[in-house]
């Protein structure tokens, strides 16, 4: 007669040792971060990841203090282009431009320089100061990296913009050059942990990727490199990303959620609900303290009402517009925004 009762107390003492142990992981990375201005530690990232659900507003307010005292309070804008779209030969699952996927998009040339003037203005008239000039592709041949480094230099005299590329896997000397021709970034994302790499890609490996990371440093450009979420990986792949970020040291990380595209091998997956997503933004934002973390794609789908409480769980860059094959909210939305929660837009990087 008593069993529902003292069922009940077990349930109560183990809630109030996880609220406790919950509660000390916090305080402990409080201190680290706030107070002796250093790293977390893979276990100590580890304690946070494993709070309970009622203490992620807890975790999430502890990222945005971290993100001020170590960024401060103004968020990075920014304006991406798929100047080449489709028709990539790679095999990423979350990928609708893969050519050998029954996806709805189609191959497309690389837009004229106009074109992407056009989107570069455009970009600069809503107070950006970063534009992305994205390709389908494994890395750049001859012809696309002589037009690349001869479009970058005039989109930024042209609009003032800082302008990053992405275009796959970049040689040594290609690198060199794209530095050269003054790209500002070069992104090129891990996506997911060196361990899950080979369930989501097969054609090129995760460490090939991370070579391309290494090169864009080489040669004085800042790094880019940015995470999918929700492809199927468990909360030790994502933690162990988050280690595997920390050695490559990127300026920037943008936080990707997976939107399921047609026709991809990923297409039929559910996508991360919100409160996951808050959960692990700030995660991310206390295990890389001093990056530029960017709100990228998927938000909308995954955060739907709460994407101004992924601006105070960390987050101090976003992509406005529209994405590469995906569409976002319109930039009006974004800026209103940011303009509620008195975040003021500018540039984060010392190269401005």
């Amino acid at each position: 007669m008593n069993e529902p009762e003292l069922s009940a107390s077990a349930v109560t003492i183990r809630h109030g040792a996880d609220q406790a142990l919950a509660d000390a992981a916090l305080r402990r990375a409080e201190m680290a971060l706030l107070e002796e201005r250093r790293q977390l530690t893979d276990a100590e990232l580890r304690s946070l990841a494993q709070i309970p659900d009622d203490q992620v507003v807890a975790l999430a307010a502890l990222a945005h203090r971290v993100r001020l005292s170590w960024r401060g309070p103004t968020v990075e804008v920014e304006g991406i282009l798929s100047a080449k779209t489709g028709g990539c030969p790679e095999d990423c699952h979350f990928c609708s431009q893969s050519s050998r996927f029954d996806s709805p998009v189609k191959a497309t040339p690389f837009l004229s320089t106009a074109e992407v003037l056009d989107a570069a203005r455009e970009t600069a008239a809503l107070g950006a100061s970063e534009f992305c000039i994205v390709l389908a592709v494994r890395g750049p041949d001859d012809r696309t990296l002589r037009r690349l480094c001869e479009l970058v230099p005039v989109v930024r005299a042209e609009t003032g913009l800082n302008v990053a590329v992405s275009a796959g896997i970049l040689t040594d000397r290609q690198a060199g050059q794209l530095a050269a021709a003054g790209v500002h970034r070069y992104n090129h994302n891990l996506e997911t942990a060196r361990s899950f790499f080979g369930s989501v890609v097969t054609t090129h490996t995760w460490e090939e990727r991370a070579e391309t990371c290494r090169l864009v440093k080489a040669h004085g450009m800042e790094l880019c490199c940015g995470v999918l979420l929700g492809m199927g990986e468990t909360d030790d792949h994502r933690l162990e990303l988050l280690a595997q970020l920390r050695a490559l040291a990127p300026d920037e990380v943008p936080v990707n959620f997976l939107n399921p595209r047609p026709g991809t091998p990923l297409g039929g997956r559910q996508p991360v609900q919100p409160w996951e997503a808050i959960r692990w933004i700030a995660l991310f934002r206390l295990g890389l303290p001093g990056v530029i973390l960017r709100y990228a794609g998927g938000r909308e789908i995954t955060l739907r009402e709460l994407q101004a409480l992924g601006m105070t769980a960390g987050i101090n860059a976003l992509i406005v517009g529209n994405y590469l094959t995906t569409l976002g909210r319109s930039p009006a939305e974004d800026l209103q925004m940011l303009e509620d929660l008195r975040m003021p837009i500018g540039a984060l990087s010392a190269a401005i």
